[in-house]
């Protein structure tokens, strides 16, 4: 009697991205850095430089779960688990944390209530922004396999001063894909590093939007419907 021959499953390609851009940032001497789905008003909003009724609020549509007194949420993004990371350790500091967040607003193409999203920090004696642009010129080289054009971009995120968006040139076009910036003297302050001393660089990131790019996915929805159509061309 012959034995069923069993298919061998296929990895996700959020997972294969996830992966990837561990070891691209871990070859530079970064660490992996997890924190809480379910977070709390202080860390998701108050420590990063956005206290209540600040109007950069706005710029993060939040899953509050009830009570909304209680101050507990969905994370909107991944900052919180830098400032739990930085309560714990000291400089230097070298960390990205990639993982699940959600926000409240409608889905189409290039948009989902919840994705994923690559967060990093750096902070030490000597960060600038310099140091910023040469990371990333070594990541997008690394992730995509070729040399990738660049750019910055003047921009505004509360927790950091200043800020910048960062652009990468795709065939004929500029993609925004990264926000960052030197990370804002209230921030270091509040969770006890010296900004007269240190210096940091923080960014944020969709993988979601890095894997569409890398893979050439069209509508951000074909990651999570289940579709093994989709999953078994990786």
């Amino acid at each position: 009697m012959s034995k069923r021959k069993e298919e061998a499953g296929h990895i996700h390609p959020l997972t294969q991205v996830v992966n990837q851009i561990g070891k691209i940032f871990n070859d530079l001497g970064f660490e992996i850095a997890e924190g809480p789905e379910i977070e709390n008003e202080h860390y998701n909003f108050d420590a990063l430089n956005i206290p209540a009724e600040h109007p950069a609020r706005d710029m993060w549509d939040t899953f509050w779960l009830a009570p909304q007194s209680a101050g507990k949420l969905l994370r909107t993004h991944t900052s919180p688990v830098q400032i739990r990371y930085m309560e714990k350790h000291k400089p230097p500091i070298r960390i990205i944390a990639p993982g699940r967040v959600f926000r409240h607003e409608a889905t189409d193409a290039t948009h989902e209530a919840q994705f994923f999203q690559l967060e990093g920090l750096m902070v030490g004696e000597a960060v600038s922004l310099a140091t910023l642009k040469g990371v990333f010129e070594n990541f997008f080289e690394n992730f995509f396999g070729k040399k990738i054009e660049m750019r910055l971009r003047p921009s505004y995120f509360p927790f950091v001063e200043p800020g910048v968006e960062v652009d990468i040139k795709f065939g004929k076009k500029w993609l925004e894909v990264i926000g960052a910036g030197m990370v804002h003297p209230k921030v270091l302050e509040g969770v006890g590093i010296d900004s007269g001393k240190y210096q940091g660089f923080a960014f944020g990131g969709g993988i979601d939007r890095f894997a569409m790019l890398k893979f050439g996915i069209p509508d951000v929805r074909m990651l999570y419907n289940g579709d093994l159509r989709v999953v078994n061309q990786f």
